[in-house]
């Protein structure tokens, strides 16, 4: 995703999201950090969509006893120098007329082996030649996606979900790896219904914390610090820890599960938008933009409909408890306005519609006014 005041350029090839806050603004969540290559600008890893924030692996034989009676040695012996005319020619003949037989009896075996005709195999079984169709060689066709008219729109908003979120302690890398699992397994159940509905079949993430932040050394506050980001090859979402613990700081103690929670409800946005197929129209709308403001425009639709479904993750993990709405929005969306996010308001208006509305479709910012997702 482009960074807040990044030249204009391609931006999303892969996938690359996150949220970032410019100081004084408040905790906003524009998308800064490192994208894919071949993009100009570094990636976090493959595919990635990162949640920045602008503050915020010898002889005879004898007999063998039991063998009977034996012949006795003759009685005389040959003379030497004559040879006996018994035996060794006797001998000698029996062999080879032994040897001859043989030859002809192995010479007539090979002869019958090598003239007998084989047998041919019988076909057995059912003829599958006649089910054949050549129209099975042709190659399926693309799915068309409409980000504005798509199927997911006409689906019920899900309904919320029982979700022990515990409590965080914010030093304890423990703790956030659980916090992060927890919730994340909780929008998981949430959202799943909906994939059902569509008859989509997709890995559902996994979630996982870093303490290593995918932002360049010399980022500065107006480049935005990445406190989460989704990784739609490896379906994956996660938390930065350094930046939200920089962030946390600067947040009351008690409202701090607010923007969490609205947090991995966005970067679950975007998986939401790779699941159905939007989020990869939603990058070739980028690439294809004429010009740095309608590339932009196309961002801001991408990420208001991400920060809708965190409204959508809000409710049905909070159990529709308005406060969280309001502290969330106040943190989260609060502030100045991001030019790949939006103005604050229109940040604020997105979250809400995403608790307050009926079905999918109040997320639809593909279909939404040019003034509602500036």
């Amino acid at each position: 995703m482009t960074q807040a005041g990044a030249p204009y350029g391609p931006v999303l090839p892969a996938a690359l999201y996150g949220h970032p806050v410019h100081p004084g603004a408040g905790y906003g969540p524009p998308v800064t950090g490192p994208v894919p290559a071949p993009h100009p600008w570094r990636a976090p890893a493959a595919h990635t969509h990162p949640h920045p924030f602008a503050l915020p692996p010898g002889g005879h034989p004898a007999a063998h006893p039991g063998m009977g009676w034996q012949p006795p040695a003759p009685p005389w012996t040959q003379p030497p120098g004559r040879p006996s005319r018994r035996g060794g020619a006797s001998v000698l003949l029996g062999s080879a007329s032994a040897a001859a037989i043989a030859l002809v009896a192995l010479a007539a075996s090979i002869l019958i082996v090598a003239t007998t005709p084989q047998e041919e195999p019988q076909p057995t079984g059912v003829d599958l030649s006649a089910h054949y169709d050549d129209r099975l060689r042709a190659r399926p066709n693309q799915v068309e996606v409409d980000v504005v008219d798509h199927p997911l729109y006409d689906v019920a908003m899900p309904a919320p979900v029982d979700c022990d979120v515990p409590e965080l302690d914010m030093d304890s890398d423990e703790s956030w790896e659980e916090f992060a699992s927890v919730s994340g397994e909780c929008l998981n159940r949430l959202w799943e219904p909906v994939f059902e509905d569509l008859g989509v079949s997709v890995e559902l993430p996994e979630f996982a914390v870093t303490r290593t932040s995918p932002d360049p050394p010399d980022a500065s506050p107006e480049d935005g610090y990445t406190l989460a980001y989704y990784e739609s090859d490896l379906s994956r979402v996660t938390v930065v820890l350094p930046n939200v613990r920089h962030l946390g700081a600067l947040l009351p103690p008690d409202e701090r599960e607010e923007v969490w929670l609205a947090l991995m409800g966005h970067e679950y946005g975007h998986h939401v938008q790779y699941a159905t197929g939007i989020l990869g129209v939603a990058h070739g709308m980028t690439w294809k933009a004429e010009n740095e403001q309608a590339e932009l425009e196309a961002l801001r639709r991408t990420e208001l409909q991400a920060e809708c479904m965190a409204g959508v993750g809000l409710r049905g993990i909070t159990g529709a408890d308005e406060g969280a709405l309001l502290t969330a929005n106040e943190h989260f969306n609060g502030g100045g306005d991001l030019d790949t996010h939006g103005t604050a308001g229109n940040r604020a208006l997105w979250l809400e519609r995403g608790w307050s509305q009926e079905t999918v479709e109040g997320c639809n910012t593909y279909g939404a006014a040019t003034d509602q997702v500036a």
